[in-house]
């Protein structure tokens, strides 16, 4: 995750940690399969008819191998569209949802999963027939009546409820469904999103998204992308509604619920803004907030256009978690954040969020390019640029980072240990260095041709290490070997 600062505000720390509590990863006893009662009889003559001369498909993967979170998403098929609609009660902490999922099947499904971690699975259908399912720690197996065809569109719709709770993350830290106050937040990197909505937690799967909230009036409710609707429902709630377009990964899909200040404006380039900020951080948001057109209308200069039709921010009650998250179009901060972490989540707009890694092994693609974002921006305004901070690295001083930044060279970025090392101090200041290498050898014209060719190229997508180190050897025209070789992939701690 992003800028996890455990021992400092609004600054990555993941160095000094605590003791990481033992993750349990055996799966639950399987579950009994639940079925909807008018749909028993239709269920009979499905299994009736389900012999093995007629069944021609086969079960989809439940996890897609990735290299540290292998059980992550599932195979056999693209999400296109998520419609996901929830009810939240804050007094009790109870969620109710319909997901609606339409995605296409890349083989012939006999069944496929859904991740899924908690909440009662209520009923399943596909494609308007109920189906059998059942549950295996956080996999959702779902066999539809029929087998799907390779290439058929297809919708599975999933209705659940119950009480979200948290994920522990390798690192000990906390992710999904999170409570706060006076409300809750949801923040999914890696694989939190699970916790609150059924599908496909894999970065390389990536959606549009339609996130209807409804929440007690006097509550504000925030996703990403823009406000479609917010209508009274006349029972005492109030219905948000939100429309992300673009393709979003799941794990940078949010929902904030709490009394939040909302305040919308525009960019000068006429990008809407819409901030809503905990009561009691909105005079501390002020000055961060303040800049953020100006912040997106800098990183449109520098990365080429902004890739979204709306930005925002959603400030959270100080305390509530310990790092900010860069979740699509609007970034999650707890507590007011500072100038920097704001460039930073703003960088991710275009790396991370519209380029989305492949794998989670292709984190630094994401933190080492927002992290050289704030370098930039501190060249660009008066501060130490880019050179200065990589020098200052290089010798071991760490006073323009932080502490956080001491063992930036204690693994390469581009082949963190483990999971729990994917989102340490050379995933983002190594990752940046390597940045500054690339510029060093290819100079300023071609380097930043480079990133804005990279944010063009690639914009919406998906992209890996290897993707980014054979685009910059072409864009650039230069043998770049000696920087992978040293920087990007080698053990042994760079020299000056």
């Amino acid at each position: 995750m992003d800028h996890r600062a455990l021992n400092r505000p609004n600054r990555p720390n993941r160095l000094n940690r605590p003791n990481r509590p033992n993750r349990d990863n055996r799966l639950n006893r399987l579950r009994l399969t639940r079925l909807a009662a008018p749909a028993v009889a239709a269920l009979v003559a499905l299994t009736a008819g389900c012999t093995g001369s007629t069944v021609q498909g086969r079960p989809g993967a439940s996890g897609l191998r990735d290299p540290y979170f292998p059980k992550a998403g599932n195979g056999g098929y693209q999400v296109d569209h998520y419609a996901l609609d929830l009810g939240y009660r804050p007094a009790d902490r109870q969620l109710t949802g319909t997901a609606v999922i339409t995605a296409r099947a890349e083989q012939t499904l006999s069944s496929f999963n859904l991740d899924l971690s908690g909440l009662r699975v209520d009923a399943v259908t596909v494609e308007g027939e109920p189906a059998r399912y059942n549950r295996t720690g956080r996999e959702l197996t779902v066999r539809p009546r029929k087998d799907l065809g390779k290439g058929e569109v297809f919708r599975a719709e999933v209705r659940y409820s119950g009480t979200p709770r948290p994920l522990t993350d390798a690192d000990g830290s906390q992710e999904g469904w999170i409570t706060t106050a006076d409300g809750a937040v949801a923040v999914g990197e890696p694989v939190g999103s699970m916790t609150w909505f059924p599908g496909n937690h894999h970065p390389s799967d990536k959606a549009s998204y339609d996130i209807t909230l409804t929440v007690p009036q006097g509550y504000e409710a925030v996703s990403n992308g823009e406000l479609a609707s917010r209508r009274d429902t006349g029972d005492g709630r109030t219905a948000f509604a939100w429309h992300s377009a673009e393709p979003m990964a799941s794990y940078l899909a949010t929902a904030a619920i709490g009394k939040f200040k909302v305040a919308t404006s525009r960019t000068s380039s006429g990008i809407g803004v819409y901030n809503a900020v905990a009561p009691g951080e909105e005079a501390r948001s002020a000055a961060a907030l303040g800049r953020l057109p100006e912040v997106v209308e800098w990183g449109a200069g520098r990365f080429g256009p902004y890739p979204f039709a709306t930005v925002g921010t959603i400030v959270v009650p100080d305390g509530t978690l310990p790092y900010a998250l860069e979740t699509q179009t609007k970034p999650v901060y707890s507590g007011a954040p500072s100038v920097e972490l704001t460039v930073h989540e703003l960088a991710h707009q275009w790396f991370g969020d519209s380029v989305s890694p492949k794998s989670w092994k292709d984190m630094w693609l994401n933190e080492g390019f927002a992290t050289y974002a704030e370098w930039l921006w501190s060249e660009d305004h008066g501060g130490p640029g880019a050179q200065k901070r990589f020098d200052a690295l290089l010798a071991g001083d760490t006073s323009f980072e932080g502490a956080d930044a001491a063992h930036w060279d204690a693994f390469p970025p581009a082949a963190p240990p483990g999971p729990e090392d994917i989102s340490e101090a050379p995933v983002y200041y190594r990752g940046a260095m390597v940045l500054q290498r690339i510029r060093q050898e290819a100079g300023d014209e071609r380097f930043f041709d480079l990133l804005r060719g990279w944010a063009a190229d690639h914009r919406h997508g998906n992209a890996s290490t290897a993707d980014f180190t054979a685009y910059a050897q072409q864009r650039t025209g230069r043998d770049l070997k000696k920087v992978w070789d040293v920087w990007l992939y080698g053990e042994d701690s760079p020299k000056p």
